[in-house]
């Protein structure tokens, strides 16, 4: 029987995070078909996408930020600024993120996770159904991933 060592680290160590990130890549996409033909493709990569929602003096009234992966919208982001809540600008920042994807980016799907105290429902009006919902996280809250198709 072989015994190794190791001396394990608990350390934020960028160029390590980047390797392991790159290793793991390689590692998936040789046991996957499906991430092995996305190798090389646009669709490989992440690209951002934002909405954001200005008022005529320039100041930030809401906006939302994500990106896009292979045939999905992920929405990382979505806020409003209080003094404009109720307006729809919310449905609006959404339904712009939603088009962007699909008519420029052939996105078909999108997702987001949200906090219980946050936005669950407003998801589900716009046709979003909770897929996952973990509770305790952080403890007290409860968090819901939502998934639509989109078109």
């Amino acid at each position: 029987m072989v015994s190794r060592m190791f001396r394990l680290e608990a350390e934020v160590d960028k160029a390590r995070r980047d390797l392991l990130r790159m290793r793991l890549r390689d590692t998936n996409t040789a046991a996957s078909p499906v991430l092995r033909a996305l190798r090389g493709t646009p669709g490989e990569r992440e690209l951002p996408l934002h909405v954001w929602a200005l008022t005529e003096g320039g100041e930030l009234a809401g906006g939302l930020v994500g990106h896009t992966w292979t045939s999905w919208l992920h929405v990382t982001y979505l806020w409003v600024d209080e003094t404009h809540r109720g307006t729809r600008l919310g449905s609006q920042l959404l339904a712009e993120a939603e088009r962007i994807a699909r008519a420029e980016r052939g996105c078909d799907r999108s997702r987001v996770e949200t906090w219980d105290f946050q936005a669950p429902g407003f998801y589900k009006k716009r046709g979003y159904e909770v897929v996952c919902v973990i509770p305790d996280y952080p403890p007290g809250i409860t968090e819901y991933t939502l998934t639509k198709r989109l078109g």
